[in-house]
């Protein structure tokens, strides 16, 4: 276990002292902070493998500077043992109840010092293989969705161009259709795993610009005309008469707005319209106060969803119940999506009845 660095917090110097003398033959990097302030702002640099923190601090205490550490995404993995003289139940329970793996009881005995030590490098070192497995699950699963897709684009252009330009009727036709259409979901599968993927690890930045929300609506709702009139569905937007511009992510609503599409046409029977609705609002949810909000409504004539899956459906890979006869694959991660785009927005998104039939899907930015 030499080479890992074990943080010593204590504001008494005698203490620190002998704490280091009971562990300085182990051979590890050991660094001082003399009160939780001190460590606090200096975690980052020390990086510690486990910290030892003495509970009766002033300022803040030993359970204070406890429930910081593990507050924090970044550090809330590295083992805490609490340092202290007290030994009564009540104690011992807030310890754990801030987060601490283990105590120790003053005075401390160096066997069982050593002991809790190393045993909590045991468990520090258990979680960094864990995290290096998962860091290389994800690079890899991240590689095979990229080359997957790359694969994926040739059949969705030549698909589409055939559609466009050949002389194929009947069961050709229908057949190309299919072809493009699922092409078009899987890709739509293979982007939400990757953006979903990259805000969970936070890595996926918000790159928001000013954007003419007629134009935008209007377009992505043009380049699902085609599929929506193979399947035999209208699909009209209805836009206000004097355009706004709005701050968004241009590309992440695009996908928000495919998903709802791809859905809306996914669960809507034949003979049925589509309406996807762009209404201007104040600028609550804004930088700057004169910064137009916008709304999007979505709404079919499906069989709707039901009202105890209403937000359900919004949760990764949960799918609600789906009445009628038409039969559809569902992953339940394209909702999950569009709900992560929203709260990266500062937005809501949620779902209603459309009357007499349908679902309403309403986003609010």
């Amino acid at each position: 276990m030499s080479g890992n660095t074990v943080l010593i917090v204590d504001d008494e110097p005698s203490a620190r002292e002998t704490l280091e003398a009971l562990l300085y033959r182990d051979g590890y990097d050991l660094r001082f902070a003399e009160n939780g302030i001190v460590a606090l702002e200096n975690l980052d640099e020390i990086s510690p493998d486990v910290i030892l923190l003495d509970v009766m601090m002033p300022g803040l205490n030993g359970f204070k500077v406890c429930q910081a550490i593990k507050s924090d995404p970044e550090w809330q993995h590295i083992p805490v043992i609490l340092v202290t003289a007290l030994d009564n139940k009540q104690d011992i329970a807030l310890g754990l109840e801030v987060g601490a793996e283990d105590f120790l009881t003053k005075p401390v005995n160096g066997l069982e010092l050593r002991s809790r030590v190393r045993s909590m490098l045991r468990i520090k070192k258990q979680f960094d293989e864990i995290q290096e497995m998962l860091s290389m699950r994800e690079d890899l699963s991240n590689m095979l969705m990229h080359d997957m897709r790359n694969a994926l684009m040739p059949i969705m252009g030549y698909s589409h161009l055939l559609l466009e330009t050949s002389d194929l009727n009947g069961a050709d036709r229908e057949g190309m259709a299919t072809i493009y259409k699922q092409s078009q979901v899987l890709n739509a599968y293979m982007n939400d795993l990757l953006i979903i993927a990259k805000m969970e690890t936070g890595k996926l930045i918000v790159n928001r610009t000013m954007v003419d929300g007629n134009e935008f609506v209007t377009s992505v709702v043009r380049s699902y005309q085609m599929l929506a009139g193979i399947n035999g569905i209208k699909l009209h937007a209805r836009v206000p008469k004097n355009s706004k511009h709005v701050f968004i992510d241009q590309n992440l609503f695009r996908r928000l707005i495919d998903n709802l599409l791809s859905n809306a046409l996914k669960f809507s029977p034949e003979g049925t319209t589509i309406t996807l609705q762009l209404t201007y609002l104040p600028g609550a949810n804004q930088p700057e106060p004169d910064q137009p909000s916008m709304r999007i409504r979505v709404a079919d004539q499906g069989p709707g969803v039901a009202a105890e899956d209403r937000e359900r459906i919004f949760q990764k890979y949960e799918t609600g119940k789906v009445e009628g006869n038409k039969k559809v694959n569902q992953i339940g991660l394209g909702l999950a999506f569009c709900k992560m785009v929203t709260d990266a927005h500062i937005g809501q998104i949620f779902v209603t009845e459309n009357q007499p039939q349908g679902a309403v899907f309403v986003v609010e930015v």
